[in-house]
């Protein structure tokens, strides 16, 4: 074979081996796990989705996102992990504590990311948040539960109680009912705690705290969220209003609420998604509280109640619901 046939034969090879890797290299797979489906994680994985489509990656083209839920079942989120690691995607996403532990403790290879992780130190997710070692970082979306109760303090001045309502297998709302009681403490007020394993025990539990309680904590517990209407119908028929811990709450009748916009937390999480699919080691990643929070008032769930909300609040609500 002449020089020049076979610089042209070796020219051809590279281009079609060049080829395949980057069409190989152009389609990003990333396989999301998220625990039970509530508006608060709903808008999480549609803002990671919608993320991922602004930083350029487009479901079919050079992106293969795939979605499944574990409906509320530890057990399923373990079945799913299992599945996606078998398929090596590219990125793994936990949304939510279980999901994210049942990813975690599948692989030590394949990269996952978390997001709404209330505490990822104590969940186990990573020792250091800001030096994650191994093949695990994201986003906690730790709840502000100390201005939680200063809320519930200024909507109802002469508040002695609150109680709340939380699936205690959930180490999220374990810590988030620590932090409720150090709060409360603070200002000599009392917690009221009711315990839920399932969504269907949250209305039966809330319907006794509600009767010993000036107000209803709701937290971003995932069994909680996922029977908000429950709770709140629970509360309400005991005239006790509801306080949330995520702003998704509002809409089912918390009468105020001061949390993340979930929608924003997802698309932070499609940076740290981002990052990886662009070769970034997870240790140059550093698990850290998502930004942003919102104060939401539903003025017209008070007025059901006979509540009159303080201009205060009102004056500084992000978002008001008449």
């Amino acid at each position: 074979m002449k020089a020049s046939k076979l610089a042209a034969v070796v020219c051809a090879a590279a281009l079609s081996v060049g080829t395949t890797t980057s069409t190989l290299a152009e389609t990003a797979r990333v396989a999301v796990s998220q625990i039970v489906e509530h508006p608060a994680l709903d808008a999480a994985r549609n803002g990671l989705l919608d993320g991922l489509i602004a930083k350029g990656y487009t479901q079919g083209e050079n992106l293969d996102f795939k979605y499944q839920t574990a409906q509320g079942n530890p057990a399923i989120a373990v079945q799913i992990a299992r599945q996606y690691v078998g398929e090596q995607p590219d990125v793994l996403v936990g949304i939510a504590t279980p999901s994210a532990q049942a990813l975690a403790a599948a692989t030590r290879d394949v990269p996952v990311i978390f997001t709404a992780v209330t505490d990822p130190v104590g969940a186990k997710l990573v020792k250091n948040m800001d030096a994650p070692s191994g093949n695990v970082t994201g986003l906690s979306d730790l709840s502000p539960v100390a201005q939680h109760v200063a809320l519930a303090k200024e909507l109802l001045p002469n508040l002695s109680s609150i109680g709340v309502v939380y699936n205690p297998g959930e180490a999220n709302a374990v810590t988030l009912v620590e932090l409720l009681k150090e709060a409360a403490e603070q200002h000599g007020i009392k917690v009221i705690e009711g315990t839920a394993l399932k969504s269907a025990d949250v209305q039966s539990a809330a319907q006794v705290v509600a009767t010993q309680s000036d107000v209803i904590y709701a937290p971003t517990d995932n069994t909680v969220a996922s029977a908000i209407d429950g709770l709140v119908a629970a509360a309400n028929a005991a005239d006790t209003p509801v306080i949330g811990g995520s702003t998704s709450y509002i809409p089912n009748g918390a009468v105020a609420a001061l949390g993340f916009d979930y929608y924003s937390v997802g698309v932070q999480t499609a940076d740290y998604v981002v990052a990886v699919l662009e070769g970034k080691p997870i240790s140059s990643l550093p698990a850290k509280v998502a930004e942003g929070s919102d104060l939401a008032v539903n003025r017209a769930a008070a007025k059901k109640l006979g509540l009159e909300v303080p201009a205060s609040l009102l004056d500084r609500a992000s978002r008001i619901v008449d």
